[in-house]
């Protein structure tokens, strides 16, 4: 009676320590993997945020760049008036003035008169033009400053909505969790110490979040320098063409030297769209990289889910 007892206790100390030990690994896989989601969903929002930033960019970069091509075909229209005035100028002036006989008087006053509203038409029409051309000019450099601002600030969140070590770390540790929590289960389902539900409720835990041996962390990191990489180049065009913007619209140039206004005007716009390129890439980058995110974020969740 006594032994029989005794291998009762026995029996019964060993279903408890196996117990605690499979309770003890559970608890483990809880302190090193749950509170991952917390960190991607910190993530997830920044990098939502920073592809918001540069998709404004890139729209604002994509408006300078459309203003720049409106302005240089106000521009031809310019050149074009004042050519039309001047071959009409070429045209009547040839006459030498010794030759200049008027036999009708009033025919005579009115082609003068035709003339002077001709030329007071075009040079209004010029004038029109040269003031819708200085505001294309001037809403390109406001465009390309924006589009210079979107790029720093994306720079800016996309370096450092990075995967950090201490996260890396997590991770490998909960993984090392989940591989001991799997070996207490197969001693536990070995020598009979945890019943059907606790057994089940384990597996489903390894399940769960094992699956972070699938999740790959480095592209974040790597779309992460990628969108910082484009922003700079963006920034650092834009910061350009805002100067160069600028410069072609100052009074000045516009006044001063023609050949010198178009090549500025020519440059500022071959920047905006290297701006907008810039941009677009970064945009891409980051949505990339939110893709990346979502995908560590699900596994963390689920394994959180297993865990609770």
């Amino acid at each position: 009676m006594r032994l029989t007892f005794g291998i009762l206790l026995s029996l019964m100390v060993g279903v408890a320590h196996a117990n605690t030990d499979l309770t003890a690994a559970i608890e483990n896989v809880r302190t090193t993997c749950g509170n991952i989601s917390a960190e991607l969903s910190d993530m997830k929002k920044m990098a939502g945020i920073t592809t918001a930033v540069t998709g404004v960019g890139t729209v604002t970069g994509g408006v300078a760049l459309g203003t720049g091509i409106a302005k240089a075909n106000v521009d031809k229209e310019i050149e074009e008036l004042e050519s039309q005035i001047a071959r009409l100028i070429a045209e009547r002036g040839d006459v030498p003035i010794e030759h200049l006989q008027i036999e009708d008087e009033a025919l005579f006053k009115r082609q003068v008169n035709e003339f002077i509203a001709y030329y007071q038409a075009k040079e209004q029409e010029i004038s029109a033009a040269e003031k819708k051309s200085k505001e294309l000019g001037n809403v390109r450099t406001g465009t390309m400053a924006a589009a210079t601002a979107t790029n720093i600030a994306g720079a800016i969140m996309s370096g450092t909505n990075r995967v950090k070590g201490d996260l890396k770390q997590q991770i490998d540790e909960c993984l090392m969790s989940v591989k001991t929590l799997s070996n207490v289960r197969m001693q536990a389902r070995i020598d009979g110490s945890a019943n059907d539900t606790e057994l089940a409720r384990a597996e489903n835990i390894i399940r769960a979040c094992d699956a972070w041996s699938t999740v790959d962390i480095t592209p974040i990191n790597n779309r992460s320098k990628g969108a910082t990489i484009s922003s700079g180049i963006g920034a650092g065009l834009g910061l350009a063409g805002t100067i160069t913007s600028a410069s072609a619209n100052s009074k000045d140039v516009r006044d001063g030297d023609s050949d010198k206004e178009k090549n500025l005007n020519t440059a500022a716009n071959v920047l905006a769209g290297g701006t907008t390129a810039a941009n677009l890439s970064a945009t891409i980058f980051n949505a990339t990289q939110i893709n990346a995110i979502k995908h560590a974020a699900t596994v963390a969740d689920e394994c959180e889910g297993a865990l609770r």
